[in-house]
């Protein structure tokens, strides 16, 4: 083999190696993402996450890792009557006896939920407080219905 080959050869091994350490294991645990926000492996999602629009798969990913912010901010796309109590509910179902979570389909098919989620991570990333972030989503969206909050 010519230098020039051995070379090429060589940068193409170490480009595959640096590559695979920088992408890491998923695995089931938060991990942060780029813009600072705690989000679950989309790894541990099931098939129809897995298969939704990013903007759906990222809100799911962002209240699995997040219901201490997540159970304080209300839904307006009428899932009260479902028995949802925040827009925590319309993705989190809730818990196995082991631990492992029971995630609810609604939120695959409601942009409400959706937007209500995109919404507070957005403004979490601006630094806005749970209380301030859950007067926004009050004033923007009472206008499609009911709130699901108690």
């Amino acid at each position: 083999m010519s230098n020039v080959v051995r070379f090429l050869f060589s940068a193409w091994i170490l480009l595959i190696i640096v590559a695979l350490s920088l992408t890491g294991c998923g695995g089931g645990t938060p991990q942060s993402s780029e813009q600072g926000l705690k989000m679950a492996s989309l790894d541990s999602m099931p098939a129809d996450v897995k298969s939704a629009p990013v903007a759906v798969q990222q809100a799911y990913q962002f209240a699995v890792a997040n219901p201490d912010v997540m159970q304080h901010i209300p839904c307006y796309c009428g899932c009260g009557s479902m028995g949802h109590t925040s827009n925590y509910a319309c993705y989190v179902a809730g818990q196995s006896a082991d631990g492992t979570l029971k995630l609810d389909s609604h939120a695959l098919g409601c942009s409400i939920c959706v937007d209500i989620t995109q919404d507070t991570m957005r403004l979490l990333k601006e630094g806005k407080r749970v209380p301030d972030i859950k007067a926004y989503v009050d004033q923007t969206y009472a206008q499609y219905g009911p709130s699901n909050m108690p």
